[in-house]
């Protein structure tokens, strides 16, 4: 009998321990939220007077103390983003830069469709001229099957807009087109030559092919997105000039053809969105009846 007590107490004690020893964890697991929860609170006081290293450093101990803390994350990145200064060339201030970009990407991991996070990325490519980095980054969205239609589509469209940048930069050189003025009906007629260095005629024709196919695939991803056919139209009247530099009239008339087709389509659309533009200024300009 004595025995049973003696086991029946042993236990009541090991049961009490670690009761006390959950209770006691997860008092403390509380308290640390509560005091990861006034460390933001700080960083964001910090962050709205200016003082960003104050704030990344309250940031940094919200998430040391809540590992979980989903907002300490994004304080941290901002935080960081926020001390780097556009256009200063210091390995300093490149490499915060970096820590930046690095801290959003953090956040991407755990959760890809954070798009203050990838947008902020491909702002600090752009910003620190990394063209590669940041074209191969939107690349890697349009590219993404996990990645919605509508923000391929987008991703798509950049890299379109980026391309036809590179052609449009070749054929609008001075040294390339000529406007020449009709004196009889003062009508102008527009012309266009080769460049002096081929390797230019040339990466603009590499261009104009790989931004066709972005805007292509921007319309399969959105088919009524009026900014991927005005690329598209824009790109194929590239396509015209960079055939008539290389005195291939055939393919001009036909990329004429194709640009008129997708020309009508971009009307439309732009017709369109501005008609539900003025509609719905009219819904907030009329009073509301009865």
């Amino acid at each position: 009998m004595k025995l049973a007590k003696t086991r029946i107490a042993i236990i009541l004690a090991v049961l009490v321990a670690t009761t006390f020893l959950v209770f006691t964890a997860s008092g403390c697991g509380v308290v640390n939220r509560i005091r990861s929860k006034n460390q933001l609170n700080e960083a964001a006081r910090s962050y709205r007077e200016g003082r960003y290293v104050e704030a990344e450093q309250h940031s940094r101990e919200a998430a040391k103390l809540d590992p979980e803390n989903k907002t300490a994350p994004m304080f941290i990145a901002r935080t960081i983003h926020m001390q780097y200064r556009p256009g200063v060339q210091s390995p300093e201030n490149i490499a915060k830069a970096q820590a930046a970009i690095d801290a959003y990407q953090d956040i991407l991991r755990k959760n890809p469709q954070d798009e203050e996070a990838y947008k902020a990325v491909a702002y600090l490519y752009g910003a620190l001229r990394e063209e590669q980095k940041l074209r191969d980054w939107i690349t890697q969205r349009a590219a993404s099957d996990a990645t919605e239609p509508t923000k391929r589509a987008e991703a798509y469209i950049v890299l379109a807009s980026k391309d036809w940048q590179c052609s449009f930069n070749v054929t609008e050189a001075p040294t390339v087109k000529t406007t020449t003025i009709d004196p009889t009906n003062n009508k102008a007629t527009v012309s266009y030559k080769k460049p002096a260095d081929a390797k230019e005629f040339n990466q603009a024709q590499v261009c104009v092919k790989q931004g066709l196919s972005e805007a292509e695939n921007a319309i399969k991803f959105d088919p009524n997105n009026e900014s991927a056919w005005s690329y598209k139209t824009n790109l194929l009247l590239e396509a015209s000039k960079l055939a008539e530099m290389d005195n291939r009239a055939d393919q001009k008339a036909q990329f004429q053809k194709e640009y008129e087709v997708a020309l009508k389509r971009t009307t439309e659309l732009s017709a369109a969105a501005q008609k539900r533009k003025e509609e719905e200024a009219q819904k907030t300009a009329s009073p509301p009846k009865g």
